[in-house]
């Protein structure tokens, strides 16, 4: 498929920096052709920030990264309109949602009003200031991060919020030998933090980026297979161990993502793997277990996994 070796020379790209972090590469890559946000969970120092900064070089896109804290206000995300004593004008003093990959880390530290801010800006991709629309650009692609363990002092994204984004991710631990590589190339002399990113060479731009979502939407997917998507999405909804199940705007968000991993995959066509593989990271975040079944210490990844197995595959 035309681009399929552009695809493969970024992901290969990657997992030469990021180490033993192939599945959340691949899924980060779907995110971004489909054009969908993404939340990102882990602990600290699984290289989340260092992953995002790669990437955004590797495709040429302006990067912003902001530390969200409990007093960061929606100003600060969206800029502000401040007068200026020279030309007796407002100037608008742009934030940095003003760019093309904005990586807000734990978002959900930030009280709700400057989350609602930045989440109406990824669903309208534009802000309103002063009475004034403005147009983000067209990239404009948002990957959250929270942390998975700390509690206290936090403000948890409301479901309705949660539901904006297409991907939940949780980072794991590397494997062994993945960690082991990571000290021999510190031995080498490899330092993330003070990694040089303007080394670090373009193997795409932002329009090559763009062409391949448009790209995306062409994929072809048959009726069987969109029945397919709607009766799991309508399992969903009567599993006895999820008082939500997913919406109209998760089946939508589900069709995006399939066709981008068909794509990443180098198709021109969906099949039900395709389906099944983005299944977990578009859903975990969307539906919500019963009281019971968390005293039963039900997980959300197990219920999808079995919901999986529920429904006949089309042939």
């Amino acid at each position: 498929m035309q681009n399929n070796s552009l695809l493969d020379n970024l992901n290969q790209k990657i997992d030469e920096i990021v180490i033993g972090q192939s599945d959340l590469v691949k899924q980060l890559l779907v995110a971004l052709l489909s054009g969908g946000h993404v939340i990102i969970e882990g602990v600290p120092g699984t290289g989340k920030t260092l992953l995002v900064k790669v990437l955004s070089r590797l495709i040429s896109a302006d990067f912003r990264r902001v530390q969200l804290t409990p007093d960061i206000l929606p100003s600060d995300i969206l800029g502000t309109n401040i007068f200026d004593l020279n030309s007796r004008d407002f100037i608008l003093k742009k934030g940095p949602v003003f760019t093309e990959i904005l990586l807000a880390d734990e978002i959900n530290r930030t009280p709700p009003k400057t989350q609602a801010a930045l989440l109406e800006a990824m669903e309208e991709q534009q802000i309103t200031l002063d009475g004034e629309t403005m147009l983000l650009p067209s990239l404009f692609w948002v990957i959250a991060t929270q942390n998975s363990l700390e509690f206290e002092g936090t403000y948890p994204l409301p479901e309705a919020q949660l539901d904006r984004f297409l991907f939940k991710l949780v980072v794991e631990y590397p494997s062994k030998d993945a960690e082991k590589q990571m000290l021999l190339n510190v031995q080498a002399g490899f330092k993330a933090k003070k990694l040089d990113l303007d080394l670090l060479g373009a193997i795409a731009t932002v329009d090559d980026i763009l062409a391949l979502r448009e790209q995306a939407q062409t994929i072809q997917v048959e009726d069987n297979i969109l029945d397919y998507l709607l009766n799991l999405v309508e399992r969903t909804r009567l599993h006895p161990d999820l008082i939500l199940g997913a919406s109209p705007r998760s089946a939508v968000a589900w069709l995006n993502a399939t066709k981008a991993n068909a794509c990443l995959s180098g198709r021109d066509y969906v099949t039900p793997d395709d389906i099944k593989e983005v299944a977990v990271p578009l859903l975990r975040h969307r539906l919500i277990l019963r009281p019971e079944a968390q005293l039963d210490n039900v997980k959300i990844d197990e219920v999808i996994k079995s919901l999986l197995k529920q429904i006949s595959v089309p042939r």
